[in-house]
């Protein structure tokens, strides 16, 4: 029904943002809101729009090839959308992609509520049908492990994130452990670094 959306970006919250066309706001659940920015300039998000008995909601995304990754998991058995905005919240489809195809459950079972049957299920509804999204997303650029450093002066920052990280699904108990290791990296000064790292040190607890 609906396919892309273009206007100004007036509220940003851990689970959505508001996105302002002709006088009228639009509520978007997205992966990581924090990808956004409040500016006076206007920006395209892509759409889905998600029908239940009792309530409509609109997705937006901020690639046509994200979308389609998300498509694909609510299609799983056990995946809802939830599931799914916590699976893409990584920013980093080719990990997901990858995991897929290599039948890597030990690496998809990391994500809120994917459990060995539901990441079996992955493997087996997904492997083999996702390698043109493969061919079209960018390979992120190698990154570095960060040094620590001192206490990081960003506190608000880092507050918003792990509230993001929470209402995608991911437990107190995991947050807890990795805190103190973003608290200590001086080099993460937005809400949308503190996400990334964070989530790539999630990955890496299990």
């Amino acid at each position: 029904m609906y396919d892309y959306l273009k206007g100004q970006v007036t509220r940003i919250t851990p689970e959505y943002i508001v996105i302002e066309q002709q006088g009228i706001g639009w509520r978007l659940f997205t992966p990581n809101p924090f990808a956004f920015q409040k500016t006076a300039n206007e920006q395209q998000v892509f759409l889905h729009m998600h029908v239940r008995e009792d309530a409509q909601f609109l997705y937006g995304f901020t690639s046509l090839d994200q979308r389609e990754l998300f498509r694909k998991l609510i299609q799983v058995s056990g995946i809802g959308p939830k599931g799914a905005l916590a699976i893409l919240a990584t920013g980093n489809p080719v990990q997901v992609i990858q995991a897929i195809e290599m039948e890597d459950e030990s690496f998809l079972v990391k994500f809120p509520g994917v459990g060995k049957k539901t990441a079996r299920q992955m493997i087996l509804d997904l492997k083999g049908k996702l390698g043109a999204l493969l061919d079209n997303v960018e390979l992120p650029s190698a990154e570095k492990e960060l040094p620590l450093f001192g206490v990081n002066p960003y506190k608000h920052e880092l507050e918003e994130a792990l509230l993001a990280l929470t209402a995608l699904g991911y437990a107190e108990r995991e947050l807890a452990k990795i805190q103190p290791q973003l608290e200590a990296d001086e080099t993460l000064m937005t809400t949308d670094a503190y996400m990334k790292q964070a989530l790539q040190l999630l990955l890496k607890l299990k």
